[in-house]
């Protein structure tokens, strides 16, 4: 497909709210359907999946996104399920899958350029449960931080409602989660991504350097049962160093990757984050990886590389 037109059969699923209005600000409907693409926008009444259902139905061969990763997310488990490849536009706040794409996530327009002479390229996808994960699952501190009121227009201030009482160890995941060093009881954090996150260097924290390792990453904080005095340091160090050593059980930070991660507990249900959308998940929660699942097309001269 490398090299061919493609906007007269593509349709671009578009969430007009996602940061903040950013496909108003950046013209993002007028140079799609300049490129001969449709544009279809999400509404109270059609969310992004059931769009992008439509538009397979109405003979789209390819199916594009602009919106931020919860929306991401949405047509690309429907493009996988279609075997459609996926044209990404970063127009939501934090844009990681689209940035660790390679996009230029400064001007979501040039991710459009994608549609006259995209570069195919195949990258991994995350399942828990029937869902489809772009990103990552969430399950603790972050999760809460989702159900506050106003997260969305004021993060910093959920964090701070909901974080002191884990850092006291007063809150944790009620669940228990398998890791190559025994079970952990009772974590304060557990995230599951779309493989690893590296961690290793401070310049490239939270930056996933391929999507395409066919695993999992896993990260669980746990508060020590002796914390030191700054126990967010000291985490942080422990994430920082995880690579050159074996972890210490008391330590409170584990990182490892594989093909599969499973959450037990003994309630009937866990408050989780998917790509940054709050939900709620039955256990136990089976996280998986789906290899290769995902056919997107990356536009040439991007300023970033996605690594296969």
């Amino acid at each position: 497909m490398s090299g061919t037109s493609v906007c007269g059969g593509a349709v671009i699923v578009t969430n007009p709210r996602s940061g903040g209005g950013k496909c108003a600000r950046y013209g993002v409907v007028q140079r799609a359907e300049g490129m001969g693409a449709q544009v279809w926008m999400t509404s109270a009444g059609q969310d992004a999946a059931s769009l992008a259902r439509d538009a397979v139905r109405a003979g789209a061969r390819v199916l594009g996104v602009a919106g931020g990763d919860g929306t991401v997310s949405a047509v690309a488990a429907v493009a996988a399920g279609t075997d459609r490849p996926l044209v990404v536009v970063p127009a939501g706040t934090r844009n990681h899958f689209a940035r660790d794409l390679g996009l230029d996530v400064r001007d979501p327009g040039l991710a459009l350029g994608a549609l006259a002479d995209g570069e195919p390229v195949r990258v991994d996808l995350g399942t828990v449960g029937p869902r489809i994960f772009v990103n990552n699952v969430s399950f603790g501190m972050y999760a809460d931080a989702l159900l506050e009121p106003g997260y969305r227009e004021d993060k910093q201030r959920a964090f701070a409602a909901v974080g002191p009482a884990y850092l006291k160890g007063e809150q944790w995941v009620k669940a228990r989660v398998d890791t190559p060093r025994g079970t952990v009881e009772s974590p304060q954090v557990v995230l599951v991504s779309n493989n690893p996150y590296h961690l290793a260097t401070p310049r490239r924290l939270g930056y996933r350097l391929s999507l395409a390792t066919g695993t999992l990453g896993g990260i669980v904080l746990k508060r020590p049962a002796h914390p030191p005095p700054d126990l967010l340091r000291h985490l942080r160090d422990q994430l920082w160093r995880h690579e050159h050593g074996p972890f210490p059980a008391d330590q409170g930070a584990l990182v490892w990757s594989a093909a599969d991660i499973t959450l037990h507990g003994d309630m009937e249900q866990l408050d989780a984050g998917i790509d940054g959308e709050a939900v709620r998940l039955p256990l136990p929660v089976e996280c998986s990886i789906r290899p290769g699942a995902l056919r997107v097309l990356l536009p040439k001269g991007r300023p970033g590389h996605c690594q296969q």
